[in-house]
Order: structure tokens, then C-alpha cells, then sequence
């Protein structure tokens, strides 16, 4: 590492230059600082708000998962099987889907090296359960806090090498060449010196940035991530990154108080919804919408597996039925909606019994399986996943005597920035990887996030470490390019610390932009909705320098970060209304509202009409630019699966010449 101080335009500003940065501490962020620093690459540097704030170390569910290749049984299975199943998910590039599918064996057991817990038989074999969207059971676990646990051993390898950890810097700022064409570094506020104006600001040359920032969490008001995770793709796409299906998200029940997924068996154990209205009357809202109390039964427990929002199941007394009726009671009837393990549905037990004939064979024989044909709902979690309870009892919730606040919340951004083969975007030396990177399609498999952001910070490292190796430009060269857009940012800092009132709106700002995405570009959708709500997401963003107010400078990275949100925003809705003008139909996550649309129950309001997709636009990628203030939309076809020469000595040749990477 080489340090440097210089003096742009009258700030004080510490240069820090290195081959490599990496900006996140989570899984994807920490395994690519890990792979660099393995594959010979040893100036580099992790940047991170903080090293437990992200959403890899904050969330999970009753069993997060790891989707990778099968590993055990008899069922037959292979990289392109793999690759097939993730790439049927519509609006996926086939190469990626291989690549993902290649390395999600080796990424895993160097997982399992480096200690996560995840469970074996006496043989070895590392079995695995069937999650949603996978025709094989690849899925795996170490139980609800997966992630974490990836985190904690990787974050242990990171320190063990004395990788260079920056831990209280938040960026600000990507910096480019002349041209707009090439990334060369990052601007940062220090926001352990954040008061004093000769350490506020950083600057770090580099000649790489792998963007591990996770997804733009804070657009939602309604999310599952940990209020600490907010991202920064709107940095990125402000810097000319491409946006690839943005329009692609997931969306599930989520706890409010404690914010935690409540998929798998939190729902396999039949808990009973019930809704409070504002004179605290308790209705289970539930039985007025199904036509038996056993088919109620079955769509909460395959709620459970079917966890994500999905329109396709909203018809028929589906799954996702229950969603819808959650947004009516929330949204349109002002009511506040719980969860309760410590009694049965009511119209399915029989003195507080559950009546389990009532339950269809599959879900009995799973209940059974799993010694779980009994009594309550907290007693059959307590049976089928006790982590799962002590995971609230640790924050605080005894799931035996209190109900549990819940509401469809945002989970996880299925696109994000475009990479290629490499998760390199267009704008050359800038890596994208984990959520921040846009490699999922419309439907996912659960828990092939995790097995992607440690493919994708794999492979950038690997790219990076053969191909990228050159030191960083020097101290001249990088002042003389990037001092106007130092400049930009640092003036747009002086313009908020001049608004210092004493009483700041910051949080007030953050809440209005949430609640603004939630009630147009969440699961419930329209066109006149998205481009309301884009609009005045961008007047905010161009009003936002005279409309912050900061009680002190220690406000000043909350309205950066504002910025970044408005910035993201705005592209995201504008993506969902190009979707909506272009003929989209409800896919993935979300249903977008047509008053001729079909109708998912004859009791619903008409505001549930929707239109159906026609898979036109499955077998297409929207890629989205920013300039000049304006969204620049392109579609094109997703690339098919390779169908390459795999000749072993030809493949080993090439890989002896290092061909492969390029």
C-alpha cells in the first residue's frame, strides 16, 4: 500500500493506491479479497461501512440455504443439468447459468474447509432437501444463520492473511478515466473522522474495484434486510455501470420487529394468521378466502417452500393468495398482521387440536416424516427446527406467547449491474459481485444467491490476478482525471453541512423514498403507479442539495447515501414502466395491475385484476445506462447455454497457455 495526501481544489484529501480494492464485507465481498489474496495478488484492500453490517451476516430464514450441485443420493446430476434449471429461470444468460452451475461444487466445499457447518451423513455424502424452483435437491443448510456463518469463517481468512481492512468508510463516489470508459478508483467519507474537514474525505487509486455492496435494500420501506443495509448500485449506475432486470425482485412474508424470512418451517408448522383492526379486534382473515379449512391448511404449508411471492400461485387457493390477502388487510384496510405459533387456526382444531385429516397426504406425510403430527405450532417448530426458535428468543421474541408482526417484504434483488462471463461490466476494471451483480433471471432457485456471490467474486479474482495486474495509475495521472468529479462530490458535501439546522429531516427523507417504492414498485404493480412514483423520485433527487437538512456533519453519510437511493430508484421504476409500456406481464415476484386482468379470487377488490405474462420478454434481457439524467433502455436476447469443444487435451492445453481467461 502507498499513501499519499493532496490538496483538490482546497480539500484535503488522503490517497491510498492499491491493485485492488474490494468495497463490502460480506460473503461475496470477503471470498474475493480470500481468492485474490490465494491466487498471488497481495496489494489489495477491503473498504466497508462496517464489518457486520451487511446482509450476509444480519439475515437468513428457518433454514437459509446453499443451492449447489447435487452431492448425494442416486439421483443423476451435472454442471449443465445445473445450468439448464438455472437458466429456464427466463431472462438469464446461458454462459453465466454454467458457470455458476461448474463452480458451485468447488465453491462449496471450500466452504466446508474453511468450517461451516453444513450437515453430512456417516458417509460423507452432504445430502440435500428440494427448494423452490428445483427439480433436484440440491439445497443445503447450516441451519438459519448460513450466512453468517460463511461470513464469520471468511472474515477470519481475510484477517489471518492481514489483508488491509478499511472499517468505517463509506463510498461516495466511483471514479473514472477521461473517457467515462474505465474505472480507476473510489471517493469515501471516513466517518470515524467525519468532523474534521482534513479527514473527511478519502480517495483510493486503484487499478480494479470488485463492488460487492449487496442489493439497494434501502428503496424499500417494507425489506427483509437489516436497516444497516441500504447499498450503493446508484453509485455504480451513476458512473455508467449498465443495469441489467432491474424490474426482477423477490418478495415474502417477512417479521417486522425483528426482520427475519418466515419461509420453510415457519410456515410448514402451520401457524395462524390473524389480523388486528384499530379498535384491537383480532380476525382470521384467512377462512373468508378459502373454500375448506384443509385447503387453507395446504397453501400455509406450501407457503412454506413457495416462500417468495408468485402470481401463478395466487389463482386457485394458492400459496401465494395469502400474500394478497396480507397487502388487502395491511394496505387497503389498515390493519396490522401477526403471526401466531402459540395457538392453531381455529377452524381447523378441535379443542386447540389441530385436526391433521383435514391436510392433504403430502403435507401430512412431510409433518409425519418429520415427527411433527402433533400439537401446536411452537411445539412442532420447537420438533422440526429448534434454531429456528432460539433465533427469536436470542433477539429478544418468545415465539410461545408473542405474536409476531409480519408484512410482504422485499428479499432479494434478482438483477442488478450487467457482468460478463468474468463479472466484469462495461465499464472496464469494475467487478460487480453477490446481490449487487445482476446474474439471476426471473426465477431463481432459494439459495442460489449465496452460491453466485461466491462464484462471481471467485471468478473476478481469478480474472483480476491473471489479466489485471498492473499497478495503479500515478498519484498525477489519477488527480489530474478524477479532481472534477472529487470535486463534484465534495462540493455537494459542502452544500448539505451548510444546511446544519439543528434539526434534521435526513430520516424523514429516507422514509418517504421507502414507503414511495413499497406502495408502487413492490409486488403490487401498475404503470400509471411506477411512472408517478419515478417522477417524483427524480425531482427529489435534483431538489435533494436544498431540501436536506442535517442536525450536525454526523448526518452528512445518511444524505449521501439518500443520493444513491434516489439515484437507484429512479432507474428502477423507469425499468419497471419501460417492462409495463413494452407489454411485460405479472412474472417473477409481482403482478402488475390491468382492469381487464384476471381476477386470483372472486372476493378480491378489482385492484387485484392483473395481466397474466406471456413469456414474450422471458427469453430477453433489459440493460438499462444512466446519462444526462436519462434512463437509455436496450433489449436483447439472452445468451444460450455454451455448446463448446470438450476435448480434454484441447481444454488442457488451453488452460496450460492461461487462454482461459480472457
Amino acid at each position: 500500500m502507498d499513501t499519499y495526501s493532496a490538496k483538490i481544489l482546497g480539500t484535503d484529501i488522503a490517497i491510498y493506491c492499491f491493485n485492488t480494492v474490494i468495497v463490502g464485507s460480506g460473503a461475496a465481498g470477503l471470498n474475493a479479497a480470500d481468492q485474490l489474496y490465494m491466487h498471488g495478488q497481495r496489494d489489495i484492500a477491503l473498504v466497508t461501512e462496517g464489518l457486520h453490517m451487511g446482509t450476509s451476516f444480519n439475515t437468513g430464514s428457518d433454514k437459509q440455504t446453499y443451492y449447489k450441485l447435487t452431492t448425494a443420493g442416486a439421483m443423476a446430476d451435472s454442471p449443465w443439468d445445473m445450468a439448464k434449471d438455472l437458466y429456464a429461470g427466463g431472462s438469464m444468460d446461458g454462459d453465466l447459468a454454467l458457470v455458476e452451475a461448474a463452480l458451485s461444487a468447488r465453491c462449496f466445499y471450500r466452504l466446508v474447509e474453511l468450517g461451516v457447518p453444513f450437515p453430512h451423513n456417516r458417509y460423507g455424502e452432504y445430502v440435500g432437501y428440494k427448494t423452490d424452483h428445483d427439480p433436484r435437491q440440491r439445497a443445503t443448510s447450516a441451519g438459519p444463520l448460513t450466512s453468517r456463518y460463511m461470513t464469520e469463517r471468511l472474515l477470519a481468512q481475510v484477517q489471518s492473511k492481514s489483508i488491509h481492512i478499511f472499517d468505517g468508510y463509506q463510498i461516495i463516489g466511483i471514479l473514472t478515466d477521461s473517457a467515462h470508459t474505465r474505472a480507476i478508483g473510489l471517493l469515501a467519507l471516513n466517518l470515524k473522522g467525519i468532523e474534521n474537514p482534513k479527514t473527511r474525505y478519502v480517495a483510493f487509486n486503484c487499478t480494479n474495484t470488485i463492488y460487492a455492496t449487496g442489493g439497494p435494500a434501502g428503496i424499500y420501506a417494507a425489506s427483509v434486510y437489516p436497516e444497516s443495509q441500504t447499498g450503493a448500485t446508484g453509485l455504480a449506475l451513476e458512473a455508467g455501470v449498465k443495469g441489467k432486470n432491474l424490474t426482477e425482485w423477490q418478495y415474502g412474508i417477512a417479521s417486522l420487529k425483528f426482520r427475519w424470512n418466515l419461509s420453510g418451517t415457519y410456515q410448514q408448522v402451520l401457524p395462524r394468521y390473524i389480523s388486528i383492526d384499530s379498535a384491537g379486534n383480532e380476525h382470521e382473515f384467512l377462512n373468508d378466502y378459502f373454500q375448506s379449512p384443509g385447503q387453507m391448511l395446504d397453501a400455509i404449508f406450501l407457503k412454506g417452500y413457495q416462500w417468495p411471492f408468485d402470481p401463478r400461485k395466487t389463482a386457485n387457493q394458492g400459496s401465494s393468495l395469502i400474500d394478497l390477502l396480507i397487502y388487502q388487510e395491511t394496505a387497503l384496510r389498515g390493519r396490522r398482521v401477526f403471526l401466531d405459533y402459540a395457538r392453531n387456526p381455529s377452524l381447523t382444531s378441535k379443542h386447540g387440536q389441530l385436526d391433521f385429516a383435514l391436510l392433504s397426504p403430502e403435507s401430512v406425510e412431510y409433518l409425519k416424516q418429520s415427527g411433527a403430527l402433533y400439537g401446536t405450532p411452537i411445539e412442532r417448530l420447537v420438533s422440526m427446527n429448534q434454531p429456528a426458535v432460539e433465533l427469536y428468543r436470542n433477539h429478544g421474541i418468545d415465539l410461545a406467547k408473542e405474536y409476531i408482526e409480519v408484512a410482504v417484504s422485499a428479499q432479494h434483488n434478482n438483477g442488478g449491474l450487467a457482468g460478463n462471463l468474468w463479472w466484469e461490466s462495461n465499464l472496464a476494471h469494475f467487478f460487480p459481485v453477490g446481490e449487487a451483480n445482476g446474474t439471476h433471471g426471473i426465477y431463481r432457485p432459494g439459495g442460489s444467491a449465496l452460491n453466485s456471490g461466491q462464484v462471481g467474486s471467485l471468478r473476478a479474482a481469478q480474472f483480476i490476478a491473471i489479466r489485471y495486474r498492473d499497478e495503479p495509475l500515478s498519484v498525477d495521472s489519477f488527480v489530474s482525471q478524477a479532481q472534477t468529479q472529487i470535486q463534484e462530490k465534495t462540493d455537494l458535501g459542502q452544500q448539505f453541512i451548510a444546511n446544519i439546522t439543528g434539526k434534521a429531516n435526513v430520516d424523514e427523507i429516507r422514509q418517504n423514498l421507502g414507503r414511495r417504492m413499497t406502495t408502487a414498485g413492490a409486488h403490487i404493480r401498475s404503470l400509471t403507479a411506477v411512472k408517478a412514483a419515478a417522477t417524483a423520485a427524480w425531482r427529489e433527487l435534483e431538489s435533494l442539495p436544498q431540501t436536506t437538512r442535517l442536525g450536525t456533519v454526523r448526518d452528512l453519510p445518511i444524505a449521501f447515501a439518500n443520493r444513491d437511493l434516489l439515484i437507484c430508484q429512479y432507474m428502477y421504476l423507469s425499468a419497471m414502466a419501460d417492462y409495463i409500456k413494452r407489454g411485460g406481464g405479472s412474472r417473477g415476484s409481482y403482478v402488475i395491475h390491468d382492469p381487464e386482468g384476471l381476477l386470483p379470487h372472486p372476493d378480491l377488490p378489482d385492484i387485484f385484476r392483473f395481466r397474466p405474462d406471456h413469456a414474450h420478454l422471458s427469453e430477453c434481457i433489459q440493460e438499462v445506462s444512466f446519462a444526462q439524467g436519462r434512463c437509455h433502455f436496450h433489449w436483447r436476447k439472452t445468451r444460450p447455454l455454451p455448446d463448446e469443444e470438450q476435448w480434454f487435451e484441447t481444454v488442457w492445453k488451453a488452460y496450460r497457455d492461461s487462454e482461459m481467461i480472457q
